[in-house]
């Protein structure tokens, strides 16, 4: 092995062990301390619940774990794993979404970022036409931040509304209460199409004891105002009585035993495995992100049989090559490819092969992978009298229409409108994974730093009190590292600008999985709009 490929592989294996101590973090959040505090009341970690709800000898591929971290919300500045585990898994044969309350953090209390994690798993779950199963024990809304997560769209309501229009699409919502549900969160019982609450820990209740005695006068304990045997036997307001946690899930896999099994709506061919291994992508990404790839060696090591069918190859050399398309199979699943090659930045001759390829695509009915490690379309007079804007923005119409599933895998820098012609979070993939090498801003911090000096130098000689060299340099340093500090795929992921932060040996596995959901639900006739042709 090559010196080079040694320190690649060096640094991002390191840079993986990082990941993997944020994914611990939000893991085992409080620590044993927490975990025997739940025990205490008869519980289980919520990813220990999961674990027995899905079938065995299955994964449950957990969705963005580092969520909540650096949030620094009035007096808490984390929230691991944003107080909520989300993610898919299989139950009886079926893709299911799962979705659990953390109480270990802050007793599952919904923080604006806990609601984000929410609304993302039901828009993954409407989208693929996945069945929901709510693990609920929650304490409700933050109240000291209630302003940002009561009232408007995309805030608490609207996790019943999206229960109720997805329970009218035939996709079923199942709530398996094992702790308190309060106030709004009530109606994660209520309005589930079937509830299980287990006896003498399961609470669910439109105000709790403190509150009626408040507003009525009366003394009622939690058991006897909204328990478990009082909505499965009084009420009516769930549905199954359960002993305890292990009866419980129980419950809801039967529930769930009478469901339909899927298909994918394409044909699968018989999967094989790449004959390139998986470290050839450590070796062969440079460990500075800003260096140019050779995406067609990563692509042999995730591909089925290492087999990249390319097209338009010899278009435009150097120019066009700095994205490649093409087919490869993914576990036996067709997939067309829109990638980042080279340096990355997007010249005429590359939007132009990427606009005709998502369209060919759509056409087919094949569904697409973006390969995602582009600084940005180019600039200057010679790339906007070739019509630089309106191929890109072709492209980025293309992208906005195709009707086939989109998954987007950033594995360098995502900049500018490169990110929108890529098919970035504004143009709702299906899933989007970034990973350690991945950086999503604007601009590059160099850029950004370059740009803001030039107009802070303007500002400053215009008041007669120009930048000192010294100040200069504190200016750019401190731009940088704010620009790449915000671009870290620890701060993206914090934020659920991305679904999950892969490690590169997780890559085929997980892309096979998205693409397998994604294909759940049959593909429309395509569609395209105002392309400039």
């Amino acid at each position: 092995m090559s010196a080079t490929k040694l320190t690649n592989r060096e640094h991002w294996e390191a840079q993986e062990q990082e990941l993997a101590k944020l994914v611990e973090a939000a893991v085992n959040a409080g620590g044993e301390k927490a975990v025997e505090r739940l025990s205490k009341q008869g519980k289980q970690p919520v990813r220990n619940l999961i674990a027995k709800l899905i079938d065995p000898g299955t994964e449950f591929f957990e969705l963005s774990t580092i969520a909540g971290f650096g949030m620094d919300y009035p007096g808490v500045p984390d929230i691991p794993g944003g107080g909520v585990v989300y993610g898919i898994g299989k139950i009886h044969g079926n893709w299911t979404m799962i979705l659990g309350n953390d109480p270990r953090v802050k007793a599952g209390t919904y923080f604006p970022i806990t609601l984000k994690k929410h609304m993302r798993a039901q828009a993954i779950a409407e989208r693929c036409g996945l069945n929901c199963v709510y693990v609920a024990d929650s304490g409700g809304a933050f109240l000291p931040m209630q302003a940002e997560i009561f009232p408007d769209d995309q805030q608490f309501g609207s996790m019943f509304f999206n229960m109720a229009r997805m329970s009218a699409m035939g996709l079923k919502q199942i709530t398996l209460s094992t702790g308190g549900n309060t106030a709004g969160g009530a109606y994660i019982v209520f309005m589930a199409c079937q509830s299980v609450m287990i006896d003498k820990m399961a609470y669910s209740f439109l105000g709790g004891p403190p509150l009626v005695k408040a507003a009525t006068g009366e003394d009622i304990s939690a058991e006897d105002l909204g328990g478990a045997k009082i909505h499965t036997q009084v009420s009516g307001g769930a549905d199954h009585l359960c002993k305890d946690q292990e009866d419980a899930v129980s419950k809801v896999r039967e529930i769930l035993s009478m469901e339909p099994p899927q298909s994918i709506s394409i044909h699968r061919f018989e999967p094989k495995e790449p004959k390139q291994p998986v470290t050839d992508i450590y070796d062969n990404l440079p460990a500075n992100v800003h260096q140019g790839i050779k995406t067609r060696t990563i692509l042999k090591a995730i591909a089925d049989d290492s087999e990249f069918l390319e097209y338009k190859k010899e278009y435009a050399k150097g120019r066009g090559d700095n994205i490649i398309t093409g087919k490869i199979r993914l576990k036996g699943i067709p997939v067309g490819v829109i990638a980042s090659n080279n340096a990355g930045i997007i010249f005429v001759e590359a939007a132009r092969k990427a606009t005709e390829w998502i369209v060919r695509c759509s056409q087919e009915k094949i569904p697409l992978l973006f390969i995602q490690a582009s600084p940005g379309y180019m600039v200057g007079s010679q790339s906007e009298h070739m019509g630089i804007g309106k191929y890109g923005a072709d492209m980025v119409r293309a992208v906005s229409c195709a009707q086939v599933p989109r998954i987007q895998i950033a594995i360098g820098p995502d900049n500018g409108a490169a990110n929108y012609g890529m098919c970035g979070r504004a143009y709702k993939p299906h899933f989007l994974f970034h990973t350690m090498r991945s950086r999503t801003s604007v601009m590059s911090g160099r850029s950004a730093a370059f740009v803001l000096l030039s107009i802070e130098e303007r500002k400053r000689a215009a008041q007669g009190n120009p930048l000192t060299e010294e100040e200069k340099i504190e200016f750019q340093n401190k731009m940088i590292a704010k620009y790449d500090g915000e671009a870290h795929p620890f701060y993206c992921g914090a934020r659920l600008l991305s679904d999950k932060v892969l490690c590169f040996s997780e890559m085929r596995d997980w892309l096979a999985m998205a693409f397998e959901v994604s294909l759940l639900k049959p593909i429309g006739d395509p569609a395209f709009g105002n392309l400039r042709f």
